[in-house]
């Protein structure tokens, strides 16, 4: 059973910084990709970074661009976002995810969390 348990979400004012966790079990993506997504009310989901398992190579949507880190720790099985600067427009539902397919700034996986609410005032 694949599990994505995203946590680290919260409300801060902008300009500060939440890092975001997302705890993977029942799945190991050795060659694939995990990204990161979100999805604001009334809008479509954006694909804001992703990171290939085994070359480590990273995606960004010029949105969080300069501001976002996306990174991994594949002994613990544990994908990461680190978000600094935030703005209001950052305001959304955030998601984790995964799968072996080719990377690049997808919204659609295979294996996606449930999601964290991340909210900028």
């Amino acid at each position: 059973h694949v599990q994505l348990v995203e946590s680290g979400g919260g409300s801060v004012e902008a300009g500060q910084s939440l890092s975001l966790s997302c705890a993977i079990s029942g799945y190991t993506v050795t060659n694939g990709c995990m990204g990161w997504f979100r999805q604001a009310p009334g809008s479509e989901r954006e694909g804001i970074a992703s990171i290939h398992a085994s070359s480590g190579s990273t995606y960004y949507a010029e949105s969080v661009k300069g501001r976002f880190t996306i990174s991994q720790d594949n002994f613990k099985n544990v994908l990461y976002l680190q978000m600094n600067k935030l703005k209001l427009e950052d305001t959304a539902m955030y998601y984790c995810a995964a799968d072996q397919y080719h990377c690049a700034l997808r919204t659609v996986y295979n294996y996606e969390g449930q999601g964290t609410q991340v909210t900028v005032s």
